[in-house]
């Protein structure tokens, strides 16, 4: 009896190289962080969703942290649209309220996982800092109290980056040191009239 002939598998998983294999392990990944969170982000799980192999990954990334925060920033990456309230103050509390929004939700837990997953790597968590979105966010928070400074709602002086993004790294505290699920309208107050605007309004040549 003739041998049956073994047909060769031709999969689109076979087929993908490159810029597309990449782009459907990404998928897959940040499909399976909205879904279940990191403790669920495994390579095997995301090898068997993207229709790959483990080598595919690991090649890419070396473990399932690194690969994880890949796929957020695929999830996180948003256009900043700015507030115009007319000041500084209804601005900047808009911005961090927006913020807030963002870090108290389904993607906020996911970087805050992330974190720990990572523990004290320092590459990873290097990597978790994107220098594209700080550096959009920090011009975001630039333009607005350039606004100001137009305005005559703050002095020149105060147009300065680690000025202006002082409300965000002190949001950024309150989740990742003190470890809040979600910081109160109180605080996001509290940090705009206590901190920010006295540090903006503060910043004279001479006064």
């Amino acid at each position: 009896m003739a041998k049956a002939r073994k047909e060769p598998r031709q999969t689109s998983a076979t087929r993908r190289r490159g810029a597309q294999l990449e782009e459907a392990i990404l998928q897959a990944a940040a499909e399976l962080l909205k879904e279940s969170g990191v403790p669920a982000l495994t390579m095997d799980e995301v090898a068997r969703r993207a229709g790959t192999n483990k080598n595919a990954l690991y090649r890419r990334w070396p473990n399932r942290v690194a690969l994880g925060v890949a796929a957020y920033h695929r999830l996180a990456a948003t256009e900043t649209v700015l507030p115009d309230t007319g000041s500084l103050r209804g601005d900047t509390l808009e911005m961090l309220r927006r913020a807030n929004s963002t870090w108290s939700s389904p993607y906020g837990e996911i970087l805050r996982g992330l974190i720990a997953a990572a523990g004290s790597t320092p590459e990873l968590l290097a990597k978790l800092r994107d220098p594209a979105a700080d550096s959009a966010h920090e011009a975001a928070w630039l333009t607005l109290l350039g606004r100001a400074v137009a305005r005559g709602d703050a002095a020149p002086e105060a147009l300065h980056p680690r000025v202006a993004y002082t409300p965000m790294a002190l949001l950024r505290n309150e989740y990742v040191t003190i470890g809040a699920p979600t910081v109160p309208d109180a605080v996001l107050a509290e940090i705009i009239d206590e901190v920010f605007l006295p540090l903006v309004r503060g910043r004279t040549s001479t006064l």
